[in-house]
């Protein structure tokens, strides 16, 4: 295929179907007349030998292929757009570009002050983009991350993409503040008979400390699975639940959230978090100018532990 013979532009038009699944709401979208933009999905459909949207009653459906194109076109499309606004050198205090990170709560909430204020001091007219991490994008993070500047996450989960240590931190167990059962000390059988709240749950989402917790034959018994960290102390305050938090996050969770934090009664390993990138972008300058000031924001929010010198990466 001669990327010569295409045009383009119907990039632009595709990814616009596809998320809006609407000739008409596409083509507002685009400033463009609906007659218009129904010539582009025909051209699209020849192309593709695929209808791509499909009527079903008042509404239409993407085919099979039209929601494997979803992700690619948005890849695919960010990369030309990277192309097309890349510069000699980088001035940050110029810049009008997003910068996307996919971050947990937990890491905005640790990272996210110090590296927004950096961001406004130093590149006034960007835009710092956070958006959620989810077991999917993460299962998918080498694509993931054409499109996206950088991934924060913990060590044991991502492997095989460049990436710089930020900071330690270490597991807690929390419990409700009133639950009399652990006054004489958090056991192995507490882990093993009290009910769990989980942030993500299944066979590659799951914390490392609690995959660590299984290897070690502890099995909990799961009665609530959320996708926020910050949801976890409402959901074990003034029950018998209990969670694994980061000791970062609850130190600086209000005092009156009702709930304790007590030692994990197993060896969970530190939590060592970082940020991942694609190496495509290993000499960007623009990028390099971002993990530079990810990195200067992770040392001024987290005081690093003695000893931990060689966190940081060249």
């Amino acid at each position: 295929m001669h990327l010569g013979r295409l045009d383009l532009n119907l990039l632009v038009s595709l990814d616009a179907l596809l998320r809006q699944r609407s000739v008409t709401r596409a083509a507002a979208e685009m400033g463009l007349s609906q007659p218009a933009l129904s010539a582009s999905l025909a051209r699209l459909r020849r192309h593709f030998d695929d209808e791509l949207l499909t009527r079903v009653g008042n509404s239409y459906r993407l085919t099979p292929l039209a929601v494997q194109l979803q992700d690619l076109v948005r890849v695919a499309l960010s990369g030309i757009e990277r192309v097309f606004g890349a510069q000699p050198g980088f001035d940050p205090a110029r810049s009008r570009r997003e910068f996307s990170v996919l971050a947990s709560d937990y890491v905005v909430v640790v990272l996210g002050d110090v590296l927004a204020r950096l961001f406004a001091e130093e590149a006034p007219h960007a835009r710092l983009r956070f958006a959620a991490t989810s077991p999917e994008l993460v299962d998918r993070a080498e694509q993931v991350l054409l499109g996206t500047d950088l991934l924060l996450l913990p060590h044991g989960i991502v492997t095989d993409l460049p990436h710089r240590e930020l900071y330690r931190d270490e597991w807690v167990c929390v419990v409700s503040a009133d639950n009399t059962a652990v006054d004489t000390g958090l056991t192995v059988r507490h882990l093993e008979t009290l009910p769990w709240v989980t942030v993500y749950h299944g066979p590659t989402a799951a914390t490392a400390a609690a995959r660590q917790m299984r290897m070690l034959g502890i099995e909990p018994h799961v009665q609530v699975v959320t996708e926020s960290f910050l949801t976890v102390p409402g959901l074990v305050a003034g029950s018998d639940r209990i969670a694994l938090l980061q000791r970062g996050l609850v130190d600086l969770l209000p005092l009156d959230t009702g709930i304790r934090a007590l030692p994990v009664p197993f060896e969970a390993g530190p939590l060592v978090e970082a940020m991942w990138w694609h190496p495509v972008y290993d000499d960007d300058p623009e990028h390099r100018y971002l993990r530079d000031l990810v990195a200067r924001a992770a040392a001024l929010a987290v005081e690093p532990p003695t000893g931990s010198a060689d966190l940081a990466q060249p």
